[in-house]
């Protein structure tokens, strides 16, 4: 089960870098169309997608990873009690706001599906496909979330890479 969720966050992280790319190479489009005086319709639009579909799809991999940000002065003052109960209930909480994200991002994906809805720009994209990658992205989250936050009930601490390294101290 472990291999799968990390193939599954790592997954979702490669559809990430390759939106990256879809929005170097929208950008770089409409710069040559500009300077080369031709025009791609809906070059803003679907840079704008490609970007949103990033952010979206790297959420995962990078909660993970512990490269979200992460205030962890409170939780170095308590004991070892305390500090359990705060991670439950921080893990809870995220959990909590992730699912409605991802519960809200699936239903509008279904609404703009069901309604045929197109976006208002001359490219006249129906919405639910770039939406597809924002509920994507949101529901491995959500998996992310729940796996750490059964890691903590197990008392394991969440596997974070970055965690261990030493933190970089700036005066």
């Amino acid at each position: 089960m472990r291999r799968f969720l990390d193939r599954l966050y790592g997954a979702a992280a490669w559809l990430a870098a390759l939106a990256m790319i879809g929005t170097l190479a929208m950008i770089l489009t409409s710069i040559a169309g500009r300077l080369l005086h031709f025009h791609v319709r809906g070059t803003d639009a679907y840079a704008g997608y490609c970007m949103a579909a990033a952010a979206f799809l790297a959420l995962a991999h990078t909660f993970k990873r512990g490269e979200h940000i992460r205030v962890t002065l409170l939780l170095e003052r308590f004991g070892p009690s305390v500090h359990r109960v705060l991670q439950l209930w921080s893990h809870a909480a995220g959990l909590l706001l992730a699912g409605l994200l991802a519960w809200f991002s699936l239903r509008l994906v279904w609404q703009s599906y069901t309604f045929n809805d197109i976006s208002q720009g001359n490219d006249a994209t129906p919405l639910w496909l770039p939406q597809s990658a924002m509920a994507l992205g949101s529901l491995v989250f959500v998996i992310a979330l729940l796996d750490s936050f059964v890691g903590v009930l197990r008392h394991r601490e969440p596997r974070h890479r970055a965690a261990d390294a030493e933190p970089v101290r700036s005066e």
